[in-house]
C-alpha cells in the first residue's frame, strides 16, 4: 500500500511539472506572462476577455494545477517517514499549504478577474476607476501575498524539508537532497521579489528551476523500492 502511496505521488509530481511547462509557455506567449502583472486594469483585462474561452480554460487548469502538490506529498511522505517523521509530516503540511494558497491565488484570473473584464469596456471612466482599484486590490491580497508570498514560501519549505532529510542519506540520492536545498533556498530568496527588485533574477531561475524539480521529484518516488 505504501509503495503505490508513493508512486501514484510521483506520478502527480512528474504531470504537475510538466502541465507546468505546458501552461505557462502558453500563458508567456499568448498573454506576455509573467510580465503582464505588472499591468493595471486598462492594460490587463482588455487582453484577458480578448482570449475568449480558450483563456480561460487555460487559466482554470493553471488555477487547479497546484492540487497536484497534495498527492505529491503525500507521496514525499511515505517516502521520508522512516528515515525522520517528524520533517516528513511538515513537508506534507507544507505542500497541501501550498497547493491551497497557490491555487487561491491563481483562481482569480477566470473567476473574479474574468468577470471583471467582461465588464470593462462597456464601463464609463468612473467605474472602470472603480473596476481598476477592485483588479489591482484583489492582485496584491491574493495573488502576492496568497498565492505568490505565502504559496511560495511553504512550497520551498517543503522542498527544504526534503533536502533536510535526503542529504544525510548515504549513497547518490544525497545528492538529490542539495538539489532540494538549492531549490528551496532560491525559493525563499525569490519570494521576496515584491519587496525589492534586488531579487528578481533568482525568482527568474527558480521559475525555471521548479517544473524541473518537480519532474526530477517524480521521477525519483516513481522509482523507489523502499523508503529511503
Amino acid at each position: 500500500m505504501k509503495d503505490s502511496v508513493i508512486k501514484v505521488g510521483g506520478l502527480f509530481s512528474l504531470f504537475g511539472g510538466l502541465a507546468f511547462v505546458g501552461v505557462f509557455t502558453y500563458l508567456a506567449v499568448y498573454f506576455n506572462y509573467p510580465d503582464i502583472l505588472d499591468g493595471d486594469a486598462y492594460q490587463v483585462l482588455p487582453k484577458l476577455v480578448a482570449g475568449g474561452s480558450e483563456m480561460r480554460t487555460i487559466w482554470a487548469i493553471y488555477a487547479f494545477l497546484p492540487l497536484v502538490l497534495i498527492p505529491a506529498g503525500l507521496g514525499s511522505y511515505a517516502y521520508l517517514k522512516e528515515r525522520n517523521h517528524s520533517l516528513a509530516l511538515g513537508g506534507l503540511l507544507f505542500a497541501t499549504v501550498a497547493a491551497l494558497a497557490n491555487m487561491l491565488g491563481l483562481m482569480r484570473w477566470p473567476s473574479i478577474h474574468w468577470i471583471l473584464a467582461e465588464g470593462f469596456a462597456s464601463s464609463t471612466a468612473e467605474q472602470q476607476a472603480t473596476i481598476d482599484a477592485v483588479f489591482q486590490g484583489l492582485n496584491v491580497y491574493l495573488g502576492n501575498y496568497i498565492g505568490e508570498f505565502l504559496g511560495e514560501i511553504t512550497l520551498n519549505a517543503w522542498f527544504l524539508t526534503i533536502g533536510l532529510i535526503l542529504c544525510r542519506v548515504e549513497g547518490k540520492i544525497r545528492y538529490f537532497g542539495f538539489f532540494a536545498l538549492l531549490t528551496a533556498v532560491l525559493g525563499f530568496i525569490g519570494a521576496f521579489r515584491n519587496v525589492t527588485s534586488a531579487v528578481s533574477m533568482v525568482s527568474e531561475i527558480n521559475n525555471s528551476l521548479l517544473p524541473v524539480f518537480l519532474v526530477a521529484l517524480g521521477i525519483l518516488l516513481i522509482r523507489a523500492k523502499k523508503a529511503a
